[in-house]
């Protein structure tokens, strides 16, 4: 079906329902507030690539030949050839990490690993239902709560969904304080949410935060060389900030560069979001899929504390165990919410703030080690 608007080109319904999914996005950017930086020039951005015969798009035109369009000339110089965006944006993130938390109670890292299940779950959940091992790979790292992963992952292993992926990634991340609230009081009693865990943090020397950043690095490069792009950028940004010396710079990498990147990686994330890609059965699948990964996320680390409980003296509010995911600081903020509404007195921030630190190193370690495995495994 298509409407015809006074000799412009026919609009299909399909372009219609990406309007749609434009109006969302920017409808729970302002009115919602949620990632106001990300869904807004999403939403924006699939407004513009699925308008008839879109001047962001390549087309030849009669009489001049091809025109180059400026959000696809965007995602194949920022993402297609370089995977530029995703990683210059790692920058940003790294210089507003502060690991001290994590370096104060280094277990924390266990949480961090505990809830990346989600991601693994979802891989073999989206092979069972029929998808390429390529496409699984890309649909699983939804679970990293990290939309840079997800879209590096995605493009590097050139999976047929890096728009739904995208979408979904982001989209959940966003929605990251109704999500985990849900799963948490799935496999929680409220005697479990209301466990205290009194914080008395640990002087972190500033020779550790200096050598925190290149020993893990170092250490990612052995274990997992895929992720190197994506661990190096992540610490190279945080050492801008630890270091002392480049003041100037860590604050341009947290706000000027991190924006920018931000902004243009929204709108250019557009591209994969036209009509004839994304409005079919399988993005429908893919976004209940990536719901799956967060939610086993979440999960998942929950229940490695309640684990840890049954075998140590101090007891640890399983609640700080979902923080584990990536979804970096939404997350944290999440789980000293609901440990405030179930305790007024019971104060989780800095605990869920280094198992949340903790799972934005894990989840480009398990973005590296997919990089790793499946090209192997693709022969």
């Amino acid at each position: 079906m298509e409407f015809l608007l006074d000799g412009v080109r026919a609009v299909t319904w399909q372009q219609g329902v990406m309007y749609l999914v434009g109006f969302l996005l920017i409808y729970l950017a302002i009115a919602k507030d949620y990632e106001p930086a990300l869904l807004l020039p999403m939403g924006f951005g699939a407004i513009l690539v699925n308008l008839p015969n879109s001047g962001v798009l390549n087309q030849m035109v009669e009489g001049i030949g091809e025109s180059q369009g400026i959000i696809e000339w965007l995602f194949h110089i920022g993402i297609d050839a370089s995977e530029a965006l995703p990683l210059l944006l790692f920058i940003g993130i790294g210089a507003m990490i502060d690991f001290g938390p994590l370096l104060s109670n280094p277990k924390m890292l266990l949480f961090g690993a505990a809830a990346q299940f989600g991601i693994f779950f979802t891989v073999t959940a989206s092979v069972l239902l029929g998808f390429d091992l390529a496409d699984a790979a890309s649909i699983g790292i939804i679970g990293a709560a990290d939309g840079p992963t997800s879209i590096l992952v995605s493009q590097v292993l050139h999976s047929n969904y890096v728009g739904p992926i995208a979408v979904a990634a982001y989209s959940y991340m966003a929605l990251v304080p109704i999500i985990q609230p849900f799963a948490i009081k799935l496999v929680t009693t409220k005697k479990e949410r209301q466990i205290r865990m009194p914080y008395t943090p640990a002087n972190v020397s500033r020779s550790l935060r200096i050598a925190f950043p290149i020993f893990v690095t170092i250490i990612a490069g052995f274990i997992a060389p895929m992720s190197v792009s994506l661990v190096g950028f992540l610490m190279f940004g945080n050492l801008l900030r630890e270091c002392g010396c480049l003041g100037t710079l860590s604050e341009t990498a947290q706000n000027v560069l991190a924006n920018l990147i931000t902004l243009l990686l929204g709108i250019t994330i557009a591209f994969s979001m036209r009509a004839e890609q994304f409005v079919n059965l399988q993005t429908l699948v893919i976004m209940a899929l990536g719901l799956v990964a967060f939610v086993f996320d979440s999960i998942a680390g929950v229940m490695f504390a309640k684990l840890l409980n049954l075998l140590s003296k101090n007891k640890i509010n399983p609640m700080v165990g979902a923080a584990g995911i990536s979804a970096f600081p939404m997350s944290a903020r999440v789980i000293q919410k609901m440990g405030l509404a179930e305790d007024s007195q019971n104060h989780l921030l800095m605990h869920a703030v280094g198992a949340n630190v903790a799972g934005q190193i894990a989840s480009v370690l398990a973005g590296g080690m997919i990089l790793n495995l499946v090209p192997r495994l693709l022969g």
